[in-house]
Order: C-alpha cells, then sequence, then structure tokens
C-alpha cells in the first residue's frame, strides 16, 4: 500500500467513527487503531489464516452514511446566530488529528477569547499520528471565538478560530 492509500484509510476511518480496520493479504497485515497505526511483518504462507467474519462476534452498531453525517456538521456551523463567520479572518487547520488548546493539560491555552495574536504565535496544537504539531497563527488580530472544543477531531481546513 502506498502512504496516500493509508491517508485516506485513517480518514475514513475517522469520517465513519471507527476505531480499527484490519487489512490482510498474502504478502502484508495491516493494523489501524485509533490509538496509532500498528503494523506487522509479512506473515509466512503457513501462517496465514483465511479471515472469515463470524456473525455472532459482531458487534450492533448505528453506521450512518457519509452523507448524513455531513448535515449534522452543516447544521452545526449554520447555527452560529451570534456571529457571521464571513466578517473575521479564520485560522484552520493544516491537517487532520486532535485538537488541544493547552500545551498540557496542567498548564493555561495557547489563546483565549479577546487574546492579541500575532503572525506566527502558537495558537494550539494538533496531534496527528502520536506527533504533536503547533499550529501557528497566520494572521495578526483580537481571537473572537474558538470554533472547536479541546480533544476534539479537526479535518484539513476546518476553522479553528475567528480573528478580527
Amino acid at each position: 500500500m502506498k502512504y496516500n492509500e493509508i491517508i485516506g484509510l485513517m480518514q475514513e476511518m475517522t469520517k465513519a467513527g471507527l476505531s480499527k480496520i484490519l487489512i490482510e493479504k498474502e504478502d502484508f497485515k495491516l493494523i489501524l487503531e485509533k490509538d496509532g497505526v500498528k503494523t506487522s511483518e509479512p506473515d509466512l504462507a503457513s501462517d496465514v489464516k483465511e479471515a472469515r467474519p463470524n456473525i455472532n462476534d459482531a458487534k450492533s452498531a448505528e453506521i450512518k452514511p457519509l452523507d448524513s453525517q455531513k448535515e449534522i456538521t452543516e447544521e452545526k456551523t449554520d447555527n452560529k446566530d451570534s456571529k457571521d463567520i464571513d466578517q473575521y479572518k479564520k485560522i484552520v487547520a493544516p491537517m487532520v488529528g486532535t485538537f488541544y488548546a493547552k500545551p498540557a493539560p496542567d498548564k493555561p491555552p495557547y489563546v483565549q477569547v479577546g487574546d492579541k495574536v500575532k503572525k506566527g504565535q502558537i495558537v494550539c496544537i494538533i496531534e496527528a499520528m502520536k506527533l504533536m504539531n503547533e499550529i501557528e497563527s497566520d494572521v495578526d488580530g483580537e481571537i473572537v471565538e474558538c470554533l472547536v472544543e479541546n480533544e476534539q477531531m479537526v479535518e484539513y481546513g476546518q476553522p479553528l478560530f475567528l480573528v478580527k
């Protein structure tokens, strides 16, 4: 598998709300878990077992189509009647990952509503594949609103902060 295919699987896994995916072929085995990516060495032909789903082991879960998920997300965004989002500059997520407002649980947030930010100032962290990526502001101004909750999954290009 190519790197881009694995990243695509991870994004689809997050969108679908799955915590684990197992892909097994003759020459490799790939396990993606929400806690990280685990891979194993190619199995010998004698060790390869045919994967057969066991209906009795299946857990019942409600699976929503991606279109329904998109509608829910759009509804949340549309309900922001307190501020017209288009009139502000936005700081957006440069990657898919988990948003963290603080450098550590016992530390204060990088920025809060009302704080002045300068271009290049760290405003949050996005964890992607167990790597903590410091996200810098690409605009100068004042934080008007934080659009995501701490430890929330964010998508590439998703607005994180509104700045005036």
